[in-house]
């Protein structure tokens, strides 16, 4: 089995450009081996809809780390191993934003794996929102909390593995530079 970093961003408004959170879960022989969670001072306004989602603010960002700062401490762990997300391509584009807009040279693009895309094939018959997946496998939630949601991810992941899916076969490429 390879090793995966399983991520979930949390986003301070509509635009979806900037992180108010991330959560990390590490995957390594088959099982968690690390975790990491911080909020993120996206440096632009909060809408009331995400914090209501979230509840993130900025009173609650503030002191914490931009992202430049936090990617000093992330880079290392978002490149030890294939990406995974519930719902990936949204993750994605949210990591690509930041990386962009601060200038951020990382890699032209990544491997990822959405957990959505792969549940939609081996479970086609329900719905695959992040919330019924965890009650349907017994999984522990605090819906819209980026830890929470990327452990969540992690053990959905494993469970396909468990349910003997390649989950590899589902790897695509995200492209990071426009």
């Amino acid at each position: 089995m390879s090793d995966y970093v399983v991520f979930d961003v949390e986003t301070p408004n509509r635009a979806s450009n900037r992180m108010s959170a991330i959560g990390i879960t590490v995957i390594k022989n088959g099982g968690i081996t690390d975790e990491f969670y911080s909020l993120v001072d996206p440096e632009t306004h909060f809408d009331y809809f995400n914090i209501q989602l979230t509840g993130i603010s900025e009173k609650s960002v503030k002191g914490s780390p931009t992202f430049p700062e936090l990617w000093r401490k992330i880079e290392s762990t978002m490149s030890g191993g294939i990406l995974v997300a519930h719902n990936a391509v949204f993750d994605m584009s949210v990591l690509k934003c930041c990386l962009r807009d601060y200038g951020i040279l990382w890699k032209p693009s990544a491997k990822y794996i959405c957990t959505v895309q792969v549940g939609r094939k081996l479970l086609p018959k329900m719905s695959h929102k992040l919330n019924v997946m965890c009650e349907y496998y017994g999984i522990d939630l605090n819906h819209h909390h980026a830890a929470s949601d990327s452990r969540a991810c992690a053990e959905i992941l494993l469970k396909y593995v468990e349910s003997g899916a390649d989950i590899n076969s589902y790897i695509k490429s995200y492209q990071l530079t426009s």
